[in-house]
């Protein structure tokens, strides 16, 4: 940070230079002996003059084309086109340790506000970075005759002298840093429940910061593997949406520090990767190639943060259908069967989700095989509760058939097993033929057998005597006559 590149009266000019900016994702810039013409300054307002401190430019620099914020207070500002190499962690204008919370406020801010256009909040983070760096360590330091390397910031002198948008915009920084520092986490949330390929489901992404409180406005980036993206949670527009069968989608973290987005699998295992910039811990500095030339550092405030969830797609399962006789219990072929769900009228769902219907709309049928009865329907979702009903029966069973209440029969099927089902009919009734008069009458034969007693024999013989008798006793009658 500078005073000024020009003389004013009642100022010391500014000879030895050593600054610190925090240069594009968090930069630190220092300054060498000589003046620079090439600086510029970018973003913010100069405060300062009449009745309080001297006036000094708080606010932001442009140094090779990209935005930086001065540390080191009232060092000149750095050179434009000054080349950068990695360096050493950040120190105070006193080469003294930043204690660990204004370290982490510090890369919490410039990560956060490091590229802001706001002249207020811009203002507030060039007075926030020097009230940490360059506070006095006695109020000696505040002695408006020392050199610019010596001297400390004044804080409350120039807090009283800004404005009042701007100083808001101070307190409403430092209340943002103290609350949102890091170090952060991430995590992500796979669905509850079974997931199925072709079926979208939500996921969630969420960012806490030291605290383990949600972070807000966070930009996400969500990258899915062995699927695709789709709205997020809430979007009425659904899979209409410009997110619609993406590989990956940049979102922002709302209040609650989360982020949800819709995932469909198309793989067995699907997989979503959240990554994120997040601040570091402290701030780490560069150095200039050219160590005769001005001197800049910067800050590595920020560090790339990832989570990811991965889940098993739920296997499709099968169901095996038997259908029997129900007196011999063997297999019984040429029977129609309909797959429905529990309620044996929708039709059951197919492993991508879908109904399994026919040409007529209706829950797909099946027939069973001549020789054993049975027939295997594949692929289904699981878990699943699904029912076989008989919608139309094999022959030789039509008698005992209704069709307003068919056969049927009722399970779960489970991932990667095989429900096993079996449906009986009984089979038409047997006709015998019982003489009636000259014509034979056609009757069915049961399936109970008939049988008698013995005593139901012996009456059956004395009636047939009986009747003997009196049939003898009538002729003799009738020849007497």
């Amino acid at each position: 940070m500078r005073w000024s590149t020009r003389p004013r009266a009642g100022i010391r000019a500014l000879t030895a230079l050593f600054a610190a900016t925090l240069l594009g994702t968090l930069s630190a810039t220092a300054g060498a002996p000589a003046a620079s013409a090439a600086s510029q300054e970018g973003v913010g307002h100069r405060v300062g003059g009449e009745h309080g401190p001297s006036p000094v430019w708080l606010g932001s620099y442009v140094v090779g084309g990209q935005q930086v914020f001065c540390v080191s207070f009232r060092l000149r500002a750095p050179d434009t086109d000054e080349p950068y190499q990695p360096g050493d962690e950040l120190l105070t204008k006193w080469g003294t340790k930043l204690p660990k919370d204004e370290a982490a406020n510090i890369s919490y801010l410039l990560l956060r506000y490091g590229g802001t256009k706001n002249p207020d909040e811009a203002t507030a983070l060039a007075h926030l970075l020097h009230s940490w760096t360059a506070a006095p360590r006695t109020p000696a330091d505040l002695d408006p005759k020392l050199p610019a390397d010596k001297i400390a910031y004044d804080a409350p002198g120039y807090l009283k002298a800004m404005s009042k948008d701007s100083a808001g915009a101070v307190e409403r920084l430092r209340t943002d840093a103290e609350t949102n520092r890091g170090p952060w986490t991430a995590s992500v949330t796979t669905p509850k429940g079974d997931q199925h390929v072709g079926e979208a489901a939500e996921w969630t992404a969420t960012v806490k910061n030291a605290q383990g409180k949600g972070v807000p406005d966070v930009a996400v980036k969500l990258t899915a593997t062995g699927g695709t993206l789709g709205a997020p949670a809430g979007d009425t527009a659904g899979n209409a949406s410009p997110q619609a069968a993406a590989k990956d989608v940049t979102l922002k973290t709302g209040a609650d520090g989360t982020v949800q987005v819709k995932l469909t699998p198309t793989g067995e295992r699907p997989k979503l990767v959240a990554s994120l910039s997040a601040p570091a811990a402290r701030p780490y500095v560069r150095v200039p190639v050219d160590t005769a030339a001005q001197r800049v550092v910067s800050t590595g405030g920020e560090q790339e943060l990832t989570a990811q969830g991965v889940v098993e797609v739920a296997k499709p399962g099968k169901v095996q259908v038997t259908k029997t006789d129900a007196n011999t219990g063997k297999g019984v072929g040429g029977a129609v069967l309909r797959i429905t769900g529990a309620d044996k009228k929708s039709a059951a769902l197919g492993a991508d989700g879908k109904p399994l219907t026919g040409a007529d709309g209706k829950p797909a049928v099946v027939t069973t095989d001549g020789a054993t009865g049975g027939v295997v329907v594949e692929n289904l979702r699981a878990p699943q509760e699904i029912c076989v009903v008989e919608a139309s029966p094999p022959p030789g069973y039509t008698n005992a058939y209704d069709p307003a209440s068919p056969p049927s029969a009722c399970g779960t099927v489970k991932p990667g097993e095989t429900l096993a089902l079996t449906v009986s009919n009984k089979p038409n009734e047997v006709p015998r033929a019982i003489p009636a008069g000259d014509a034979p009458v056609a009757m069915m034969r049961g399936t109970v057998e008939t049988s008698y007693s013995g005593l139901g024999l012996a009456g059956i013989g004395l009636l047939v005597l009986v009747g003997a008798g009196l049939a003898a006793f009538a002729a003799r009658r009738a020849s007497r006559r």
